[in-house]
């Protein structure tokens, strides 16, 4: 597997992210869909990568900089051929080692609180993140569950 940066304009990353936003507003009701669009997610303070095997994509995720010492993830998907093979725990993997990389002492997230989501949450309960309060911006929601997690490097920011 091979996970690269990624400037978000092949068709086949386009329709990745088309699929994921289809998918989010399925399963969340209007108001509590807070997937990045393309646009959203060409922003300077998001950090884009794929995961491919070859010419085909796995999958994706993003990084998004609250501040100097916090990071947000966004866009995880993976790629329906390619569910439970891996992708996802690889990208996340990925993306804590980038977030400690560049010194974030804290990394969070928001996903879904419905049924759909679950095998989301149990992934990032198993690499350490933990229900929080609403950050930067967002507000209590019951469709939505916000997930923490401290990295090496100092205390809490």
């Amino acid at each position: 597997m091979d996970i690269r940066r990624d400037d978000l304009s092949s068709p086949e990353v386009q329709a990745l992210l088309a699929e994921h936003l289809q998918s989010m507003h399925r399963l969340s009701p209007p108001g509590s869909v807070h997937a990045l669009d393309l646009d959203g997610l060409r922003q300077p303070d998001v950090s884009f990568w794929t995961a491919w095997s070859g010419a085909g994509l796995l999958g994706c995720g993003a990084l998004k900089e609250l501040d100097p010492f916090h990071g947000e993830i966004k866009s995880m998907r993976t790629a329906r051929a390619h569910l439970r093979q891996g992708v996802a725990q690889a990208m996340l993997t990925h993306l804590l080692a980038e977030a400690a990389r560049r010194g974030y002492r804290r990394l969070s997230l928001e996903t879904g609180a419905q049924a759909g989501f679950e095998p989301a949450r149990r992934l990032y309960a198993r690499f350490g993140f933990e229900p929080c309060p609403p950050f930067d911006g967002y507000r209590e929601d019951p469709n939505s569950v916000f997930l923490t997690r401290l990295l090496p490097g100092g205390p809490p920011a």
